[in-house]
Parts: structure tokens; C-alpha cells; sequence
């Protein structure tokens, strides 16, 4: 009998050992099949990455070639026609960039820094022809104006020639038959000045400021672009901006302006309230504040209306910095405005 017993007891020890080897081959077997799994997922996973990645590049640079093209085709036309294909290539540039802003998951650091440098440079040619065939149209004041005026109306009255009747109604044809074009204007050179304009002049127009230094700039009215260049220890304040915004080297100043791009380069130490409604792109920045748009005028819903932005949609707050690539941790380039920091008087 006890052998009996010892018999089943060996019998039940290799049984059960039997068994934990069966359930160590189904682990592994099990382990084996998940790490193929992954490795198939990881394959797949990589290779619908590679084919995103070749088809925004087949897509970015080609949009880019007919962007290239549309500027190219500006010169020798006549104004209108420059301004039509100029605004058609600036929304062009604009869709290129959102299209870049939403592949940033999937691209490689350097894709996204020739995409960037690719970007600037059309940039650069759609500001250069748009210099080209739309020459600034520099802002003068009041007084000097009404001079102009005066001085032209007494040249017309001592011209009292059929010849230069005729030469005026020829004009006179030529203006009404020509379709009208949106000016380019500008203030340019000036420091210690405060400079308002209303919304007669800047109003769906190319508003261009440049090297001004300790200034006050008040713009009431809703222009077609605004661009800043070479700004010192300035304030300046905008109405809503139907398009984009480029600054650019921009120093100790204070912003307001509403608009639906808004492009920083190389600007440092400035506090920008703003009311944008794609993402705010910032590059070669530093010391970069934001904050809300809080500058209020009588006309700015109007303003707003006529610009086409949406007024419930501002993403003041949403900054990618294209020299901070690291999604994990903010960039150091730019900060939210404290509220108990922030400007709510503009009176000057």
C-alpha cells in the first residue's frame, strides 16, 4: 500500500511539473507572438510615417513651385492685377504654413527646419514683389497735404489749354475705367512722434511701419496686412487686421493687434496683446510676452465686422516657437502675461 501511495505521489509531482513547463511554453509562445505583434505594428506604424512624410513634401514643395510661380507672374501687370495675384499668394503662404503647423507630429527636426527656411524665403519674395509692383506710399500729415492740394489746384487753373483739358479728361477715362486697387502705405524715420491714422487711410490696405523710435502709432481701421520692421521703445496700436501680421525686429516695445496670423522674427523684450486666430509663430525671439487684446476705440466692432475675423475665436495664448522643438517643455522664448501685469489703460 505505501508503495502504492508513493507511486501516486510521484505520479501527481511530474503531473504538476508537467504542467508548469506547459504553462511556461504557452508564456513564452504568448511573449513571442506580442513581440511580433509589436514589431509588425512598429514596421506599420513606420511606414505610414514614411508615407506621410513623402507626401507632405511632394505636396509642401509643390505648393511652394506654384506660389514661386503666381510671384513671378506679378511683374508687368498692371496694379490691380498685381494686388489680386499678391493677396491669392499671401493666402497661398498662409495655408502652406497651417499645412506645416499641423504635420509637425510626423516630420523629422531637420524636415521642419527646411520647411521653415523654405517658408521665410517665400516670405521674402512675397514681400520684395509686393515692394515691386505695389511702391509704399509713404503717410504725410495734414498740413502738408492741404499744401500739396493748394499748389496743385493753382498749376490746374493756370492751365486753361484745350491741350491740357484734354489731357485731364484723359485722366480723368483712364482712372474711372481702371478697377481700384488697395495702397500700399507706410510711416517711416521717426522718433519721439505720436502718429494717428483713421480708418479712411489704413482700411483694406498694405500698412507697412518701419524704424520708428519712441513712438506713439494709433491705427484705427482694418487693414489688409500690417507689417513692423525696426521698431525701438514703441507703442502701437491696431484695429483688426484682415490677414497676416509680420514683425520684425522688434525691440522694448508694446503691441495691440488683432489679426488672423501673426508671424515674430527677431524681436526681443516686447509685450504683444493680441487677438489671433490661427496659432502665433515666433523665431529668432526672446523675452516675448503675450497677452489678450484689450485696446477698445468706438468703431472696432465695426472694425472687426469688416475684417472678417472671428471675434469669438483668439488663441493669443497658443505661440509655437520654430527654435523650440521640444514639445515636452514650454520655450523659454516667450510668456503668458501675468493679469495683475497686464495693460488695460491705452490713453496716451
Amino acid at each position: 500500500m505505501a508503495s502504492v501511495a508513493k507511486d501516486g505521489d510521484d505520479l501527481a509531482i511530474e503531473l504538476n511539473y508537467a504542467g508548469k513547463v506547459q504553462e511556461r511554453l504557452q508564456k513564452r509562445h504568448e511573449a513571442r507572438l506580442e513581440d511580433v505583434e509589436r514589431r509588425k505594428e512598429a514596421k506599420e506604424s513606420s511606414s505610414v510615417a514614411e508615407e506621410k512624410a513623402e507626401y507632405f513634401s511632394s505636396t509642401f514643395y509643390g505648393e511652394r513651385a506654384c506660389i514661386e510661380q503666381l510671384l513671378s507672374e506679378c511683374s508687368g501687370t498692371d496694379r490691380a492685377e498685381a494686388t489680386r495675384r499678391l493677396e491669392e499668394a499671401t493666402n497661398k503662404v498662409q495655408q502652406l504654413q497651417k499645412f506645416l503647423n499641423d504635420s509637425l507630429l510626423f516630420l523629422t527636426q531637420y524636415d521642419v527646419r527646411e520647411a521653415q527656411a523654405a517658408l521665410q524665403q517665400l516670405q521674402n519674395s512675397l514681400s520684395e514683389t509686393r515692394e515691386a509692383c505695389l511702391p509704399q506710399k509713404t503717410f504725410s500729415f495734414r498740413t502738408r497735404t492741404k499744401a500739396t492740394e493748394k499748389s496743385q489746384k493753382t498749376e490746374l487753373g493756370s492751365s486753361n489749354t484745350p491741350e491740357a483739358e484734354s489731357g485731364n479728361n484723359k485722366v480723368d477715362n483712364d482712372n474711372a475705367s481702371a478697377p481700384p486697387a488697395p495702397e500700399q502705405c507706410g510711416i517711416s524715420n521717426l522718433s519721439n512722434e505720436f502718429v494717428t491714422k483713421t480708418s479712411e487711410e489704413i482700411s483694406k490696405q498694405h500698412v507697412q511701419l518701419t524704424h520708428l523710435t519712441n513712438c506713439k502709432v494709433r491705427l484705427f481701421g482694418s487693414p489688409s496686412t500690417l507689417h513692423l520692421k525696426h521698431i525701438e521703445d514703441c507703442e502701437i496700436l491696431c484695429g483688426p487686421v484682415a490677414s497676416s501680421v509680420f514683425i520684425d525686429h522688434c525691440t522694448n516695445s508694446t503691441l495691440a493687434i488683432p489679426c488672423q496670423q501673426l508671424r515674430t522674427h527677431n524681436t526681443t523684450n516686447t509685450q504683444v496683446y493680441v487677438h489671433v486666430t490661427s496659432r502665433a509663430i515666433i523665431e529668432d525671439c526672446s523675452g516675448v510676452g503675450f497677452a489678450p487684446f484689450t485696446w477698445s476705440y468706438p468703431r472696432l466692432e465695426e472694425d472687426f465686422s469688416l475684417s472678417g475675423l472671428d471675434r469669438d475665436r483668439n488663441n493669443w495664448d497658443k505661440v509655437d516657437d520654430f527654435n523650440w522643438l521640444d514639445t515636452g517643455t514650454p520655450s523659454p522664448n516667450w510668456t503668458v502675461i501675468p493679469e495683475g501685469e497686464r495693460k488695460n489703460n491705452w490713453d496716451p
